[in-house]
């Protein structure tokens, strides 16, 4: 079975011949990444080595030496009179898809292409708008904020076309909706406002036959129902202790396909190498469990964690090994 039949059965749930996993390059990789790259037609009007533009016009910022994004510190539509003639970026042009084409093209291992879309329904509002606004707005600007999200949908679906006509087998965005314990909106505010924006793009991405994918950390089991309807395929957290494994598995095991590391916050910090193994094999046991619906992974910053590489091998040589006999019993 090649990576790509592999992860795509265990996201369907027709039973892969082994759990797929994304670890250390000791271990191996199912899925393999590619994006597009910069737009031909934008040059930033400021790039320093602590401050730059993205090509949407927001203007980071960070401290020297800095090894964190830094912060938008401006907002190009902090007021809504500005978007009339707000310059959105162009991800139609072809000429962006060209590495991604070639890397495709030159898939020899047969690994799953997951692509990065510009998905970001919250986080790029906040870039956007500011910080503040960006969560005000569902309450005191509903119609303008509709229409924004309609326009990133619009240019996130513009993307999926173009990775459609190279040959990806998934797209992947990012955003965190949960703090540690609770959501950081209304679950029914969530429901109201987010999620016909995530059906919109991702029943565009099944359509073409691409199956999605979305990070998002935090206590977020308040959404998880509702991105299913959205057609989401797999939810990517780096956390599950907050919520409970069990919990998750019971509620949503089967329905949802789980890529996870071992719980980046609690076990794989404050447990024993044992600890790091057992939550391992848990992970395999609750989520995939239904011929499918698990893929294993690592954070790949684990110094930026305090993750020590004792833990890190514990959790990928557990996976790897019960992970290759587990849908073998």
């Amino acid at each position: 079975m090649t990576s790509r039949e592999r992860v795509k059965r265990a996201v369907l749930f027709q039973k892969p011949d082994r759990i797929p996993w994304a670890l250390p390059e000791k271990w191996g990789n199912d899925l393999m990444g590619v994006g597009c790259t910069q737009d031909p037609g934008w040059k930033p009007k400021v790039q320093t080595e602590t401050k730059w533009e993205d090509e949407w016009g927001c203007i980071w910022e960070k401290f020297p030496g800095d090894k964190t994004m830094g912060q938008v510190k401006y907002s190009p539509l902090d007021d809504y009179s500005k978007l009339a003639d707000y310059r959105f970026p162009d991800y139609e042009n072809r000429q962006r898809y060209e590495a991604a084409k070639k890397a495709v093209q030159e898939n020899k291992e047969e690994k799953f292409v997951l692509a990065g879309i510009p998905m970001s329904l919250i986080h790029r509002l906040e870039y956007l708008r500011g910080h503040e606004a960006g969560w005000m707005d569902a309450y005191v600007n509903p119609e303008q904020l509709d229409k924004l999200l309609d326009r990133i949908c619009e240019i996130n679906m513009a993307a999926i076309e173009r990775f459609a006509e190279i040959g990806v087998d998934g797209v992947m965005s990012a955003d965190d909706w949960g703090f540690q314990d609770r959501l950081m909106v209304k679950p029914e505010i969530w429901h109201q406002v987010w999620k016909s924006k995530y059906k919109k793009v991702y029943s565009f991405a099944r359509s073409k036959g691409i199956l999605t994918f979305l990070h998002s950390c935090g206590y977020i089991i308040d959404i998880l129902g509702g991105l299913i309807e959205a057609d989401l395929n797999v939810i990517q957290m780096d956390q599950q202790e907050n919520m409970g494994v069990d919990r998750l598995s019971n509620l949503y095991g089967g329905k949802l396909c789980f890529w996870c590391p071992v719980d980046i916050q609690n076990t794989m910090i404050n447990g024993t190498v044992e600890d790091v193994r057992r939550y391992a094999r848990k992970l395999i046991d609750s989520f995939g469990k239904f011929n499918g619906g698990f893929i294993a992974k690592w954070y790949p910053s684990p110094d930026a964690v305090r993750h020590s590489w004792d833990k890190v091998n514990a959790m990928s040589e557990t996976f790897v090994e019960y992970g290759s006999k587990f849908y073998k019993r």
